[in-house]
């Protein structure tokens, strides 16, 4: 047969009848020429070594000594030869060998699609497909397999359905081994139902056949259904395999159903198939996800020839259950065995270092990957912005994402995360900007990452923008976008907008429950907060540690300490959940809200875990509410003895002091704070106006409205002082009392309501951000300035929020 160059003519226009076929039933079984190959051949020593090859190097070798045997023309060489250089990768090398070959056979052919299929496009594929129509070459049911598989591996439906046609119209409709071939190729393109037709369709199906579409269900989250199919061939008088055991666990796994996880390993044991390395690994899998990662210890520790695979799924299972310290233990002891590590391993490798915020061992890793070859990987760079984020190192996450040649949503959305959980809000969403300009569509990830950096900054206009967004991108029903919405309405000051999403949801988790219920204490509704809680515990929904301390929180907030005490006894009692550190504090500072500060002592004197820097400074903030040195004092010393970095404590406790006019105390904790270098973190309030954010810190100068500023806070303040404002001058010493008024006059949140007040019309609600909480004279001063300009001016401070209106806010004086 001559030979031809590549054609890309579609396959559905092939002629089928360029040479007579056969009768169907031997399409596949029966080559169409019968070639004698004499015995001197096939058992000559150089048939034998290429029997043997194993490597390019080793085929190189061998080859002078067929050519020199003058074996090279025999068609038993011909082939094998094609077929190793296929099988080592070099679809070039095969090519020279088969183009100058005159009298090709029908096998060389096949050999070299099959070649194609693994080492090549699809494109390649059905192209030298259609060269061998056209050379009048007869398909058998190996070149449909071969081709549907790429179809599947690439998810290209169009193709697949052809080659399907092709195959019915070769006669193979009914070939069990053809049509597992387009069962496969449906699943793998998403297509369940239409896999599911082809496999109800065959007249027989062998044990393959079952486990393609056992696999096709797990593969495509339908675990349920798989696990029916399971049944089903047992019912069918069909053997579950390894490869059954192999497919089924990934669908155990997914509904988390140890019981069933558990029996299946059972199983496995009484067929002989725990041994079977493959098995084992999936049962290590299967234990992880379920939960039960001592077991998939067990299982690991005493498997004879692991796997890389298995490597990885160990390291992937400490990490998702929460014990990255130990998944970089199994690392190091991958490298200390010299285990060849893949592109998983270390994206695993990485993960762990994030969740530890382990910068060194990242960096290690991040080396030893450039010398893997791996820099090019867009998943390994992907997990190393994540990582780099995670270890605070965002700038250098910035610098790979620019370096990253071919950026993918994921990269797009590890780096917004990162700047968001580094608390640069801003560059977060500067960057979820330039994707959008970029027409790169978001998904729930993306949002579930840009929604908490717009309820960061709590402006309104742009929550209402990134929610109009999310409707227009169809994402409105995901339950972690819409969680992402009621935290985010509730954090920029809608408390109840974020109800009405949480009544429109359908479907709900226990984080939505929880951020609805923090979303009422923060906005100091304690009892709506502990309303929800309870039409929480009738739903299916199970609390969590986290909801109790939103509910701790809340009582804390609206001071409903009575109810407080119950809720926290109820977490091990009724749920069997252990108080963290955090549900102490909660309490400490529910108690010491309340000015009962002798009671909170005695709680933490009390406590069952060694208490933290939290937990003392609850008592140190309420100390300073409620003018209380003695135990201020105390709180404080602990405090210091645990060595914190943050100059907040030094400043409550030299507040404390001025407050009880012990100036000379004042003067020590400052003296102090010079000389370790601590200082003090400066008080700011944003405010939005017009899609610009405007950021004041105390005595702000520098903005270009400032002298205006000023002059209207002059005028403003005389009008409050005339409706009964009284400054709160206490926490400022050695300065004239006039120039004390000036300070508290410069105080962040003061000269940020100033601004508004003159950049928005009459009846504008204000709505105001800042770092610290309100000091007591602002907090006063705000109420009078809703009187007298008739505006409702909403505050969210560090803790809650404040809802001024009229002369009144909505805490009512117990922040």
């Amino acid at each position: 047969m001559s030979s031809h160059p590549l054609y890309s003519t579609p396959i559905s226009r092939i002629p089928t009848n360029v040479r007579p076929p056969p009768p169907p039933s031997n399409l596949h079984s029966t080559p169409a020429q019968r070639i004698r190959i004499p015995s001197h051949v096939y058992k000559h020593p150089s048939a034998i070594l290429l029997e043997l090859c194993t490597s390019m190097k080793e085929l190189h070798q061998f080859l002078p000594l067929i050519i020199k045997n003058g074996l090279y023309s025999e068609h038993l060489f011909q082939t094998k030869v094609v077929s190793l250089f296929c099988k080592f990768g070099s679809l070039h090398d095969a090519a020279r060998v088969f183009e100058p070959i005159e009298d090709k056979i029908d096998e060389l052919y096949h050999t070299m699609l099959k070649g194609y299929a693994r080492n090549s496009s699809l494109d390649d594929a059905v192209s030298f497909f259609c060269r061998m129509r056209y050379d009048g070459v007869r398909p058998v049911v190996y070149n449909f397999t071969y081709l549907l598989k790429v179809c599947g591996d690439d998810k290209d439906l169009r193709r697949g359905k052809e080659i399907h046609c092709q195959l019915i119209l070769n006669g193979l409709a009914s070939n069990v081994f053809a049509m597992t071939g387009v069962v496969n190729m449906y699943a793998k393109c998403r297509l369940i139902e239409e896999a599911y037709k082809m496999f109800d369709r065959m007249p027989e199906r062998d044990l393959v056949c079952w486990n393609t579409i056992v696999s096709g269900y797990a593969q495509n989250g339908f675990e349920r259904s798989a696990l029916e199919l399971v049944l089903r061939m047992q019912e069918e008088g069909k053997r579950l395999d390894s490869i059954t055991i192999v497919s089924i666990l990934p669908a155990v796994a997914g509904i988390g159903s140890l019981r069933i996880g558990r029996s299946i390993h059972a199983y496995s044991i009484r067929a002989g198939f725990e041994s079977f390395v493959n098995v084992s690994t999936a049962l290590v899998d299967m234990y992880s996800k379920c939960g039960s990662v001592g077991t998939a210890r067990l299982i690991f520790d005493r498997m004879i020839g692991k796997t890389v695979v298995s490597w990885n799924s160990m390291i992937d299972g400490y990490v998702q259950n929460g014990d990255p310290g130990e998944a970089m233990k199994i690392f190091q002891r991958m490298l200390d065995e010299q285990v060849e590590m893949t592109n998983v391993t270390i994206m695993g490798a990485l993960h762990a270092c994030a969740d530890l915020g382990d910068l060194e061992r990242g960096r290690f890793v991040h080396k030893l990957l450039d010398q893997l070859g791996l820099g090019s990987d867009v998943s390994v760079m992907n997990s190393l912005i994540s990582m780099y984020s995670k270890c605070k190192k965002v700038d250098i996450a910035a610098e790979i994402f620019q370096n990253l040649q071919h950026k993918t949503l994921v990269s797009w959305n590890a780096l917004i995360l990162g700047y968001a959980q580094n608390g640069r809000m801003n560059e977060a969403l500067d960057y979820f900007c330039k994707m959008h300009l970029q027409n790169i569509k978001p998904d729930s990830f993306t949002m579930v990452s840009v929604i908490p950096a717009l309820a960061e900054l709590s402006v309104l206009p742009q929550a209402k923008w990134i929610h109009g967004l999310v409707i227009r991108t169809c994402l409105a029903k995901n339950v972690f976008v819409a969680t992402a919405l009621v935290d985010m309405y509730a954090k920029c000051g809608a408390v109840h907008t974020a109800r009405k999403l949480f009544d429109m949801m359908d479907e709900r988790h226990v984080t939505t429950w929880n951020a609805m219920i923090d979303g009422y204490g923060t906005h100091g509704l304690g009892k709506a907060a502990l309303e929800l809680f309870e039409k929480m515990k009738k739903e299916v929904i199970r609390p969590n540690e986290v909801t109790f301390l939103c509910v701790l929180s809340a009582c804390s907030h609206s001071g409903l300490v009575e109810e407080g005490y119950h809720y926290f006894g109820s977490m091990k009692k009724d749920y069997g959940l252990e108080p963290a550190m955090d549900h102490y504090g909660a309490m400490v500072d529910l108690l010491g809200r309340a000015n009962r500060l002798n009671e909170a002592w005695d709680f933490i004197q009390k406590m069952p875990i060694e208490p933290q820097i939290s937990i003392f400074g609850a008592m140190l903030g309420a100390c300073r509410i409620h003018k209380n040195v003695e135990l201020g004092e105390k709180a404080a010393n602990r405090i210091f003895e645990l060595d914190p970095d943050d100059g907040g404590y030094h400043v409550l406790l030299a507040n404390i002091y001025a407050t009880a006019s012990m100036w000379d105390k004042v003067a020590k904790v400052r003296t102090t704070m010079e000389k370790t270098g601590i200082q003090k973190t400066p008080g700011w309030s944003v405010v939005e106006l017009q899609n610009e954010v405007h950021t004041f810190y105390s005595g702000t100068t520098n903005h270009p409205q400032a002298k205006r500023i000023y002059a209207f806070l002059e005028t403003l303040g005389d009008r409050i002082k005339v409706a009964g404002y009284v400054p709160d001058t206490n926490s400022v010493h050695d300065v004239e009392d006039v120039v004390k008024e000036q300070l508290l006059n410069s105080h962040s949140e003061k000269l940020a309501i100033a601004f508004a007040l003159l950049n928005t019309s009459p009846g504008t609600t204000i709505h105001l951000r800042k770092n610290l909480r309100v000091c007591g004279d602002c907090h006063n001063a705000t109420k009078y300035i809703s009187l007298v300009t008739k505006r409702e001016i909403i505050v969210r401070d560090m803790r809650r929020f404040h809802h001024f209106k009229d002369g009144a806010c909505s805490c009512g004086d117990y922040w």
